[in-house]
């Protein structure tokens, strides 16, 4: 398409990512495919500090996306917040989404947030779901989906009108662990409309929960979630 004829994007998926080289164009063809057409649609990479060559392999996935706007930045520090509000600042579009590189996008997610915008919710989470066929992984995250539906909380990837992120700092950089969690208590704290985008799901990895043997990486990563949910140990290594 001729980039004179391009309309402006609507919504941006950014996604930070280290040493994810094995993932990573599977995140980005989740991007391409999305019912939402792709001159709708904006993509930012942030090549957070890899050992890896996640960044040519994510150059090679954008280069089969024709018509989407693309673009791969390199952030030499590691951090993910910090890797996030780069994203959030290099992209152009009103709306953000907010991926892990190890994760799926729904086909019909970008249309599903950019429903639950127009109905006033300018922040919410997206339900997650795992990327697994195993019992006990999807288990999981069906308990946590249900933890947070029950409790009212709002964590996890998510999606936020790219001015208010800005206007409300982004993400705490200070944090490792949880700050999507602490964001939108924030915006919650403001007044925002936080909502939950539960009519769609991003799919992802659980090899957190395969670290440790006989399945132990799921009840460590539980209590990592747990405590970091009521404050504790958000700046632990994770």
């Amino acid at each position: 398409m001729d980039s004179s004829l391009r309309s402006d994007p609507e919504l941006a998926f950014v996604i930070p990512a280290r040493n994810e080289a094995r993932f990573i164009a599977s995140a980005i063809s989740s991007v391409i495919d999305q019912t939402v057409t792709l001159e709708r649609l904006e993509l930012v990479v942030v090549e957070n500090g890899s050992i890896d060559d996640t960044g040519e392999a994510a150059q090679r996935a954008l280069a089969l996306a024709r018509g989407l706007r693309g673009t791969v930045i390199t952030q030499a520090m590691a951090s993910i917040p910090g890797a996030k509000n780069r994203g959030a600042k290099a992209a152009s579009a009103p709306l953000l989404v907010f991926l892990d590189a190890d994760s799926r996008a729904a086909p019909e997610l970008g249309q599903r947030v950019l429903d639950w915008a127009k109905r006033g919710y300018q922040a919410g989470s997206i339900r997650i779901v795992a990327d697994s066929t195993d019992r006990l992984d999807r288990a999981f995250f069906g308990l946590i989906e249900w933890g947070k539906g029950l409790f009212g909380i709002r964590a996890n990837m998510l999606y936020c009108d790219r001015d208010l992120f800005l206007r409300s700092g982004g993400f705490g950089e200070h944090i490792r662990l949880a700050e999507d969690l602490e964001f939108l208590g924030r915006l919650k704290r403001q007044g925002v409309r936080v909502g939950h985008v539960k009519d769609s799901y991003i799919a992802t990895s659980p090899r957190r929960l395969h670290e440790l043997p006989l399945r132990l990486g799921i009840v460590t990563t539980f209590a990592r979630w747990t405590l970091a949910h009521i404050g504790i140990g958000r700046r632990w290594r994770y």
